[in-house]
């Protein structure tokens, strides 16, 4: 009994942990309360879902708490950047 407790806690708490350090999209609006510590830009995607995904890798290996897409365009393959803030 006590192996189950034990770990159903370790899962939460990894869970938990795992999603703390996730960057986030967020709107200009909500942006207005961060401090912009630069700028990630991807290529490459197939897709505008891609293109976010891949945005938001680069903003969580640079450390972002959360990113805000500026641009993105289509020539042949999507590129696109995002300001990330801490």
């Amino acid at each position: 009994m006590k192996t189950i407790k034990y770990a159903v806690a370790a899962i939460a708490l990894s869970t938990l942990s795992f999603g703390a350090f996730a960057a986030q999209s967020i709107n200009p609006a909500e942006a207005q309360n961060l401090n912009k510590v630069g700028v990630v830009s991807a290529d490459g995607a197939s897709t505008l879902d891609g293109l976010e995904a891949k945005l938001a890798d680069k903003a969580e290996a640079a450390g972002a708490k959360a990113y805000s897409i500026t641009s993105a365009n289509t020539n042949g393959k999507m590129s696109g950047t995002a300001v990330i803030y801490k």
